[in-house]
């Protein structure tokens, strides 16, 4: 990416270390309230690390949009069809990973649909497979709409949406967890067994509906990316984006009155809002960074993330499980029997848990020690010029 907007690398690496910190606590009852997901309704700071990810997508796409519109119909197509295959397999490759499971003190392979509960299985959907659909769609619609087509189609997207909620949803709760209409389809086309328990009932949280709205967030990270290619670095490019972005804050507070802001279902007032603050915070970034010239260890720190963002998220997800599959005794219970463990537990158990009575300090201490992990990874890839695209 242009040096010019350095700003940029820095706001989509800050995202993907965001992303690897709230999904690593040493314990998840013993947690933050920021690092923590709205139970329903409601935005915390952890539920805008998925939506300013989708921005930076359509950010990126705004750089190479113009080459792919250059090179024509044939060569566009071919590149967002393997694109997309290549995320959405990735993410589904890491659901099923690492395809075995430990049960009984042996390990037993994990069947797409358990055949001991057949209402369990792999999952299909996940952040990865979202990335990917709302990345082709958002490229077809930006490519074949161009930018007053793809406002235009934005709004339908949004509106339509929330036409689907009202209508579909259960009759006066059509935004519950029980009342949301895209449970249903997502059972239908999915299966219940390929859906996620996260809820401790089948729902997920990135599935085919609330997909939809979600486009939108790629869309609206294109429109900004273009608009700093076409305008170049200058006070007035992020002066009007810092007002595009109050306005969009305004009006998803506004639009949560009637249709709540939610990241679960994905509602178009969350859209909005969170479209809203990433350009707020893209902003600042452009003033600190590209005018004050504010840039140091501080920002360097977050820019080697942006440079292999979806490799080291994958990576994140990858080691992990990975080390799910070594165990060893750490202890007997009350009747002797041997308590197994695993790498990472162990690191929480013995390394961060001890450091205070506060269960909530070991808890961040841990996944800030997977940050750093990930981050000499990506800090030793910069180094050696390495960058894995897809």
């Amino acid at each position: 990416m242009n040096q010019r907007f350095y700003s940029l690398d820095v706001f989509r690496g800050a995202t993907v270390a965001f992303m690897i910190l709230v999904n690593n606590a040493g314990n998840w009852e013993n947690i933050y309230t920021p690092l923590e997901h709205a139970s329903w309704h409601g935005c915390t700071p952890t539920d805008l690390v998925f939506p300013f990810f989708l921005f930076a997508v359509g950010n990126s796409l705004a750089f190479v949009m113009p080459r792919l519109q250059s090179a024509g119909d044939a060569a566009f197509l071919k590149k967002i069809f393997s694109r997309t295959l290549i995320i959405f397999g990735i993410g589904l490759f890491l659901n099923w990973f690492p395809f075995v499971r430990w049960e009984d003190n042996e390990l037993v392979f994990r069947h797409w649909v358990n055949p001991k509960n057949p209402e369990t299985g792999v999952r299909i959907l996940g952040v990865l497979q979202r990335i990917a659909l709302c990345y082709f769609f958002a490229s077809l619609i930006i490519y074949y709409f161009k930018i007053r087509g793809a406002f235009f189609m934005s709004a339908v997207l949004l509106l339509g949406y929330w036409i689907l909620c009202l209508l579909l949803g259960e009759p006066g709760d059509p935004y519950s967890l029980q009342g949301n209409f895209g449970t249903n389809i997502d059972k239908a086309i999915l299966g219940v067994a390929h859906l996620y328990r996260g809820e401790h009932v089948p729902f997920d949280p990135e599935g085919l509906m609330s997909t939809i709205p979600a486009i939108t967030q790629v869309i609206f990270g294109y429109f900004v990316g273009n608009y700093l290619v076409e305008k170049g670095r200058t006070y007035e490019a992020i002066t009007k984006l810092f007002v595009a972005g109050c306005v969009l804050v305004f009006l998803g507070f506004c639009w949560d009155m009637s249709f709540p802001i939610n990241k679960k279902i994905w509602t178009s007032s969350f859209v909005v809002y969170t479209s809203g603050l990433a350009i707020l915070l893209l902003c600042v970034l452009m003033d600190v960074i590209e005018f004050r010239n504010w840039r140091g260890r501080w920002s360097k720190a977050f820019d080697v993330f942006g440079k292999n963002p979806l490799f080291i998220y994958v990576l994140s997800g990858f080691i992990p499980r990975l080390l799910g599959l070594v165990r060893w005794i750490d202890k007997t219970d009350e009747k002797g029997n041997p308590v197994y463990i695993t790498p990472l537990p162990w690191l929480y158990e013995h390394i961060c848990k001890p450091v205070s009575e506060d269960l909530k300090i070991g808890s961040l201490l841990y996944a800030l020690i997977i940050v750093a992990f990930f981050w000499m990874i990506a800090v030793i890839m910069d180094r050696r010029k390495i960058y894995i695209r897809v």
